[in-house]
């Protein structure tokens, strides 16, 4: 890529992350409702301090930090660049204003401007790097500032509106449902091009899949309502211990933004407080409620590779998908198309019943943007598939976030949870190891290694796979930014 064209990418990028602000109040930039929203003045100064840590610093001998305490407000989470100013508390700092933070990002935009112009060849190539991962790491920001804004004006009695140029219309009815099967076998996973990629994409590695089947499309609204109705937040036995805690705890009974009016459901979105649409996906939903309704439709979560397998599939998911560009900021309902599935990229981040964990050969890189990825991989779930707040040329079918939460910061998908069946035989030999397995079998989703020993020791039977939205946080709780809709799958059976 020319350095002219990286400057105009640049810029693109940044310009986008202002645009998203336009429509806000001056008083919207600094509300903080809960711990786990940032104020989105803190999102605008938060991406510029990591170009100016992380690009300028190291780059030009005598650059001067723009505001020597900038760093201890706008660090996130990076211990080796020092101490930094409580997360919870972003919220409390009415200095600096609006104004300066702009300043700030124009200040480093022309230092920035600067250095691509100017810097060495010999030094180019290690720049470029920082300079790409700096505008990925800001695009995902800027889908986390979607889902802020969303939270901060859904907490707001008022229902304020962000805005009325893209329009929600309602559709008389979705596609036909299907199930589309995938042959089992050993599948290249994860990132294997020249292409940027975030560390815990790599390194890519083989997988053994039995066979199955996924739904081509997500899970509605109305579908979601059956589960309601059928008591699914007050019946225990579908939810995860930790899930039915949080359920009595939180006292939720309906998807974070859904409420009733008047004896009807409506939901909170960012055109207003609108009648819900029961052919949209369903959204904003945890990983407990993933878990719990797929248990209840007898179905289960894919597993991350199952769904790269599928993603892959698809032709023309990036160019059709439902992402930022298109400034619904909303999922849609699915619409006919030429492919098989349907909503695979965008719309709504996909919840998988996989645990985000390194993959084989992973190691985290030194210093502090090794801690990007690498400490968080514990006590987490993975979510594939991007959002209708993720950009377009972000995304890739190799892409990972990790959350438990309803707001985990992106649209979120689910699959229902699987139902094992003892095969009709079993292997001479299995005797009590092969029921073991079944037991296995019926409380975990990930047989990436358990096939590969007991083919045949159960049949796969409806995997449902369902898309949950907005969740690049970090946490258990489900707050704002995490939109889900649902996709179903099915698997097929093994004699």
């Amino acid at each position: 890529m020319q350095r002219s064209d990286v400057q105009q990418r640049y810029l693109d990028v940044r310009q986008w992350t202002q645009t998203l602000c336009e429509p806000l109040a001056l008083e919207d930039y600094v509300v903080q409702p809960i711990a786990s929203v940032s104020p989105p003045k803190w999102h605008l100064a938060h991406t510029t301090w990591f170009f100016e840590t992380f690009v300028l610093q190291p780059s030009m001998p005598d650059y001067t930090p723009y505001h020597p305490l900038y760093s201890f407000l706008f660090n996130s989470y990076y211990r080796h660049v020092g101490d930094r100013w409580e997360r919870p508390k972003r919220g409390a700092l009415s200095r600096p204003t609006v104004q300066d933070i702009y300043a700030y990002r124009r200040a480093v935009d022309e230092r920035m401007m600067q250095l691509i112009d100017t810097l060495d060849a010999p030094q180019w190539a290690a720049v470029y790097d920082r300079i790409i991962l700096g505008l990925h790491h800001e695009q995902q920001h800027q889908e986390l500032l979607v889902t802020d804004i969303k939270y901060i004006l859904a907490t707001n009695p008022l229902c304020p509106v962000y805005q009325t140029t893209a329009s929600l219309q309602a559709v008389a009815s979705g596609p036909d449902s299907a199930w589309i099967p995938f042959a089992g076998g050993t599948y290249a996973i994860g990132h294997a091009t020249e292409a940027f990629c975030f560390d815990n994409e790599q390194p890519a590695h083989t997988v053994f899949l039995a066979d199955f089947v996924l739904h081509n499309r997500l899970v509605t609204n109305g579908e979601y309502l059956a589960f309601i109705a059928a008591g699914g937040y007050r019946d225990f036995q579908h939810w995860l211990s930790n899930g039915w805690d949080t359920v009595q705890r939180e006292g939720w009974e309906a998807p974070l933004y859904w409420q009733q009016r008047e004896g009807q459901w409506h939901e909170m979105t960012l055109q207003g407080l609108r009648p819900l649409d029961v052919y949209a996906p369903v959204t904003h939903v945890s990983y407990y409620e993933a878990a719990a309704y797929a248990s209840w439709a007898g179905k289960r979560l894919p597993t991350e590779a199952e769904w790269e397998v599928a993603a892959r599939s698809v032709s023309d998911a990036v160019t059709t998908g439902n992402f930022a560009e298109s400034q619904h900021f909303h999922p849609l309902p699915a619409s006919a198309s030429a492919e098989p599935l349907l909503q695979m990229l965008g719309d709504a981040w996909e919840w998988t019943g996989s645990a985000y964990l390194p993959y084989p050969g992973y190691r985290q890189g030194p210093g502090a943007l090794g801690e990007y990825n690498g400490k968080f991989m514990v006590d987490q779930m993975v979510l594939r598939g991007g959002s209708c707040a993720t950009p377009r040329s972000h995304i890739r079918t190799t892409y990972r976030i990790f959350s438990l939460r309803r707001n985990a910061g992106s649209l979120l998908v689910f699959v229902w949870q699987i139902r094992f069946e003892p095969a009709r035989r079993h292997d001479a030999g299995t005797g009590n190891l092969g029921r073991r397995a079944r037991d296995t079998c019926s409380t975990h989703g990930d047989l990436r290694q358990l096939w590969g020993r007991l083919y045949n020791c159960a049949r796969w039977r409806d995997p449902l796979r369902t898309l949950f939205a907005f969740g690049m946080a970090r946490a258990r709780r489900r707050t704002p930014d995490c939109r889900t809709a649902v996709r179903a799958a099915d698997t097929s059976a093994h004699g």
